[in-house]
């Protein structure tokens, strides 16, 4: 089965709508997928009713953002009740973290002279949430750099200006949302917060305490090394496993939809629970 469960649309910082990321990843030949927008489910929910296509199943999904140990770490929420009340105010509270967020990172990088910032990435983000990336267009649109990549590696990556944590909740407080909603709380690509093993197992412990149920082991096309470490850490704190392209655009061969690689024959896949 072909199964991506961490996909971004327009309703967060994703450049396809939510119908048109549905049609390509059956195209793709996904069988079972879960929409999990950063911090918000507006995106499923403008599909969830109008999808009847069979040869694919939507589950829904979200991707929280939270802290643990300072550090900002993403926790997805995959068949999560959208309409749980606890989970609706937890949203709530991560919109209002959005917001205040663009607006301190606005005001940072206005203060190393880039007016505009907030302005033009509201307006960009539209009716989505607006995201670092808004804010790297800018800077590419206004000459301030020549890539959005160099905009997060000198102004909006981790440790630099932009990168603006203090509104995030702990993380204890995301996975209960998540579980609290009938959802299975996943440890969202463990590898990209660069941590040392020793941190890694740290974290994997006080997810699990926390109330956690899976990891995922598969985040894109990844090395064969580092899904099988992946698999061992799952088995290790025995949790669950699940996988996922991350997809946010077209033209990034390395998160395209259903492609992320297979899961190791000592996982347990989260999407057993949903059959």
């Amino acid at each position: 089965m072909n199964v991506d469960f961490h996909s971004h649309t327009t309703a967060s910082d994703g450049a396809l709508s939510p119908m048109d990321l549905l049609l390509r990843a059956k195209e793709r030949g996904v069988d079972l997928m879960a929409i999990t927008d950063h911090d918000t489910v507006d995106g499923y929910r403008s599909v969830c009713d109008r999808w009847q296509d069979s040869s694919l199943r939507l589950i829904a999904g979200v991707e929280l953002s939270c802290l643990w140990s300072r550090r900002l770490i993403h926790v997805v929420g995959i068949n999560i009740g959208i309409d749980n009340p606890e989970l609706q105010a937890g949203l709530e509270f991560l919109q209002q973290a959005r917001l205040e967020r663009a607006r301190l990172i606005g005001e940072k990088l206005a203060r190393l002279g880039f007016e505009g910032g907030y302005a033009y990435a509201a307006q960009l983000a539209g009716k989505g949430q607006i995201g670092r990336p808004h804010f790297a267009k800018f800077l590419v649109e206004h000459g301030h750099v020549s890539s959005e990549a160099e905009a997060f590696k000198r102004y909006l990556g981790a440790g630099k200006i932009g990168d603006v944590k203090s509104s995030w909740p702990e993380m204890a407080r995301v996975i209960q949302w998540i579980t609290a909603s009938g959802g299975v709380a996943v440890l969202a690509h463990p590898l990209h917060y660069k941590m040392t093993a020793t941190k890694l197992r740290a974290l994997l412990t006080d997810f699990k305490a926390q109330g956690g149920g899976a990891v995922e082991v598969v985040s894109g096309k990844q090395a064969k090394d580092r899904t099988q470490y992946l698999a061992q850490l799952a088995e290790q704190f025995e949790l669950m496993a699940s996988k996922g392209s991350d997809f946010h655009r077209p033209g990034m061969p390395w998160n395209e939809l259903g492609q992320a690689g297979e899961l190791p024959g000592n996982c347990q896949p989260i999407w057993a629970l949903f059959q």
